[in-house]
């Protein structure tokens, strides 16, 4: 049975050929790749590389695959001559393609056929265009792990080796991320932070919450949200037993959290209250390194914390860096359950 289930990705972006370069450097042996095998084929000639890939019928079939050969598995739902699609552009039957392949990788994990799921950029466009309901893959995982109805709480995490941001809103315009910013939800931030360090075998993770407003608000001076609704959540999961500090000042925190040689960080996580308030310090420090973890799922999903670059996708040029970070950030995490 693989541990891995790599899902490919937009198949106009850099995610096929980034696949093949990671497999080939055996950096993906124990995976399964989820896609199109014609894209999978495309996406290593692009890399350059002469890899054979192998359309299996069935997840039972993987162990049987040849050795230097990629095994994919086709989900039903995708489009006819995907690898004919030109490269870089947005195209609605490659965001149903990509969305299919997420529906089907998850199919296979709650049939308990795999460990874990690695998923290679999508195009949030493209799955618009494709009348896929979700903005990206944070939401759409947690619409197919609700259970009853109810969606499970998740949240996205971006880490590196030197620094793990949470955050407490994701894909919205910021005016509405602002709108969407409460107490419970931050606290249930928190919980969710706390108990994925604890995962990670931290026995008593450091959180720091960053501010909203610039030096998280001066007192009430530039904004009240710290006073009013980020501030109680800190207390309320002080007295649950997380060691939750702040609202710190969201321009100094992420380097007071930063782990660097000769530089232990003060902080395990830092909360973020926003997107770009979150990321922009995380992807400024190396995209290569850095891992999309999506908290709160009833299963392991790790990522690149890249996008499809389809300004330089079939060019052979992208790099895998971040895809086998996300590889084995997965296997950590299965090693730490």
């Amino acid at each position: 049975m693989p541990r891995l289930l790599v899902t490919m990705g937009d198949p106009v972006g850099i995610g096929p050929e980034i696949i093949a370069k990671a497999f080939a450097a055996g950096e993906l042996a124990d995976a399964l790749v989820v896609g199109d095998v014609g894209v999978l084929r495309r996406g290593a000639h692009a890399a350059g590389l002469s890899l054979p890939a192998a359309r299996l019928e069935a997840v039972a079939d993987w162990d049987r695959c040849p050795p230097g050969c990629l095994p994919v598995w086709q989900p039903p739902g995708l489009a006819a001559g995907l690898d004919q699609l030109p490269w870089g552009q947005v195209d609605a039957r490659a965001g149903a393609a990509a969305a299919a392949c997420i529906i089907g990788a998850v199919g296979l994990l709650q049939a308990g056929q795999a460990s874990a799921l690695v998923t290679a950029p999508l195009h949030k466009e493209a799955l618009g265009a494709a009348g896929v309901d979700f903005p990206g893959h944070t939401e759409l995982l947690q619409s197919l792990c609700a259970v009853d109805g109810t969606l499970p709480p998740v949240r996205m995490m971006l880490a590196n080796e030197e620094l793990r941001v949470v955050l407490v809103t994701i894909h919205m315009a910021l005016r509405r991320a602002i709108e969407a910013l409460d107490t419970p939800g931050i606290l249930e931030t928190l919980r969710i932070t706390h108990a994925a360090g604890r995962r990670f075998g931290m026995s008593a993770p450091r959180i720091a919450v960053a501010g909203l407003n610039p030096h998280a608000g001066e007192g009430g001076l530039f904004g009240d949200e710290e006073i009013r609704l980020i501030a109680p959540a800190i207390e309320a999961a002080r007295a649950e037993g997380i060691d939750a500090r702040g609202p710190y000042a969201p321009d100094t925190v992420f380097m007071r959290a930063r782990h660097a040689p000769g530089h232990p960080g003060e902080f395990d996580f830092v909360v973020a209250m926003t997107h770009d308030h979150g990321l922009i310090p995380v992807k400024y420090l190396g995209v290569e390194e850095g891992v999309n973890v999506t908290l709160g799922l009833p299963l392991v999903r790790t990522s690149p914390d890249h996008g499809t670059a389809f300004d330089v996708a079939g060019r052979g040029v992208a790099s895998a860096a971040s895809l086998v970070a996300a590889a084995r950030m997965a296997r950590r995490l299965l090693g730490a359950r």
